[in-house]
């Protein structure tokens, strides 16, 4: 999906997308940017006509990473939920664990 589409799901308007994507979307993402900066390295494209297969080469490498992932996990690596609510979950999460505890 476009980076608009992503931020439309994630219900965002100005706020940057890195800063509300999950762990594993966080992780493919810098996996793409690695693995396209390692093929960049490998065959120095000169043009962007070269350097936009490359890009592609890397996020088509993080793409089989996502769908191996989600073949194993069984659900989908992309969120919908955005910053707020993934702290909410992690503060919930936190709160049970104490109240756990205190029991």
């Amino acid at each position: 999906m476009t980076t608009r589409e992503y931020k439309n799901l994630k219900g965002l308007k100005k706020e940057n997308l890195r800063d509300n994507m999950s762990t594993l979307e966080l992780v493919l993402n810098m996996l793409a940017e690695a693995t396209t900066t390692e093929i960049s390295k490998q065959k120095k494209p000169g043009t962007f006509e070269e350097n936009r297969v490359v890009a592609i080469e890397g996020g088509e490498a993080a793409g089989e990473a996502r769908n191996a992932v989600e073949k194993r996990t069984g659900k989908s690596v992309i969120t919908s939920k955005n910053a707020t609510q993934l702290q909410d979950l992690v503060a919930g999460l936190i709160d049970a664990d104490l109240r756990e505890d205190n029991n």
